[in-house]
C-alpha cells in the first residue's frame, strides 16, 4: 500500500476550508487504497484521519510525546517518539507524497524537511514556496498518486 503523508496546521477550525479539504482528502485517500500517515494531532491532521477512517482507511500517528495521549481519536497506529517538533522529519520521510494543508511554522520545517528528502510536496492554502505543487481541490491530488 502506498503510504501519504499530509502535514498542516493544528489550530484549524473544523469548518475552515482547510479542515474540510484535509476531511475530504482523507476519503479519497483511504478510498484509493493509501495508509495515510500524519503528526496525529488536531486541526488537519485529525480531519485527514476522520476522512481515511470514515472510508475505511488505516492511519499512521507520528506523537510527538512518548505516551501519544494527543493523539487524535482516529489514529489506528502510534509513532511515539518523544521528540516534539524534532519528530517533523520523521513525519515526510514516511510517506510519499507530502502534502501541505495550511499551516504555520510546524508545516514550513515539514515542507524543508521534504524537499531536503527529494519528496514532491503537493499544497492547498499553504506556504507560498517554489518547488510547491499548487491543487485547489483534493481530486488533484489523485493525478500524483497515479
Amino acid at each position: 500500500m502506498k503510504q501519504v503523508t499530509v502535514i498542516g496546521g493544528s489550530q484549524v477550525n473544523r469548518n475552515s476550508d482547510e479542515y474540510i479539504f484535509a476531511y475530504k482528502l482523507g476519503k479519497l485517500l483511504a478510498e484509493n487504497g493509501c495508509i495515510v500517515v500524519c503528526g496525529g494531532r488536531t486541526g488537519v491532521m485529525e480531519a485527514v484521519c476522520k476522512g481515511a477512517k470514515e472510508s475505511g482507511g488505516t492511519t499512521v500517528g507520528i506523537m510527538p510525546s512518548y505516551e501519544g495521549y494527543e493523539a487524535n481519536p482516529y489514529v489506528d497506529i502510534k509513532i511515539n517518539t518523544g521528540m516534539n517538533w524534532n519528530r517533523n522529519p520523521i513525519v515526510v520521510a514516511s510517506g510519499d507524497p507530502v502534502i501541505a494543508v495550511g499551516g504555520n511554522y510546524g508545516t514550513l520545517s515539514e515542507i524543508a524537511y521534504a524537499f531536503i528528502l527529494g519528496k514532491r510536496v503537493l499544497g492547498y492554502k499553504t506556504h507560498k514556496i517554489e518547488g510547491i505543487i499548487t491543487v485547489n481541490k483534493p481530486e488533484d491530488v489523485l493525478e500524483f498518486l497515479r
